[in-house]
């Protein structure tokens, strides 16, 4: 059998990679660690090296033939050749800055892109012990305690949306951009939160619209665009086109980097 054309199998194999991730990041958040800074000044800590560790070696025993497009090694130069029409985007810890700060915002991402689109996604949240789950067959919201063992799973969906929104918005990079869209809107309420939170705020019917500007790439967003997308929502960029994966040779940024996008529940 193989594994990735069987999707529910391989979320299975992404929900106990992503926990058992997740136990380490925990470990060494409750342990404490050095802060180092990347070449474009981004933190990383032991954390983000360890739990990548754990999910790049998980993926590339399972499935070795696909590639993987993971954070902290394309930050210390290992880019894969050709991606070709399927590959994984992981984000082992995103919200450094949030684990930093201590204030539990912060999650791991693992993502499967075919033809561009993010088909497969899990989003885990351990110290919220939010586990977010999207595929062909809807989404999940599973509740894992910090053992990593799971205690209630349940469908969710994002709600249509209402005439009084709720926004939510990036914790640490939140831009006059985001505040000035957000005006042709009527918003009820706007919820600053880390990582890709928001994303399963979205997806759980807890908030209606989530828009980015300023610099994200492809790993910080694919796997919550995932489990949006299961859930009934989409993420847009500014001309009103699905958000694609595995951008490279970009003539005015980097590879892998994402344009500004609006992310939305049910329309």
């Amino acid at each position: 059998m193989n594994v990735v054309d069987h999707h529910p199998a391989l979320l299975q194999i992404f929900e106990t990679t992503a926990i058992a991730a997740g136990r380490e990041i925990l470990r060494i958040y409750e342990e404490g660690c050095d802060v180092a800074l990347k070449d474009d000044k981004s933190p990383v800590t032991a954390a983000d090296h360890a739990a990548e560790a754990i999910i790049v070696d998980a993926l590339r025993r399972l499935t070795p033939d696909i590639p993987i497009v993971a954070e902290e090694e394309i930050s210390s130069g290992h880019v894969p050749g050709d991606l070709g029409d399927r590959f994984y985007l992981v984000d082992p810890l995103d919200g450094t800055r949030e684990f930093v700060n201590r204030n539990g915002d912060f999650t791991v991402n693992i993502a499967l892109i075919e033809h561009g689109a993010p088909v497969l996604g899990v989003v885990y949240a351990p110290v919220r012990g939010w586990l977010f789950i999207g595929g062909p067959g809807g989404a999940q919201e599973v509740t894992v305690e910090h053992d990593g063992t799971v205690t209630a799973r349940k469908a969710i969906a994002c709600r249509t949306t209402p005439d009084q929104m709720v926004a939510v918005a990036s914790r640490s990079h939140r831009t006059p951009e985001t505040d000035a869209y957000l005006k042709d809107y009527s918003i009820a309420d706007c919820i600053s939160v880390g990582s890709s939170i928001k994303f399963g705020l979205l997806a759980r019917g807890e908030a209606d619209i989530y828009p980015r500007f300023g610099r994200t790439m492809e790993w910080d967003t694919a796997a919550g665009d995932a489990v949006l997308r299961a859930a009934g929502g989409i993420t847009l960029t500014l001309d009103g086109k699905a958000l694609t994966y595995g951008r490279r040779d970009q003539a005015d940024d980097v590879d892998f980097a994402n344009p500004d996008f609006v992310a939305r529940g049910k329309l």
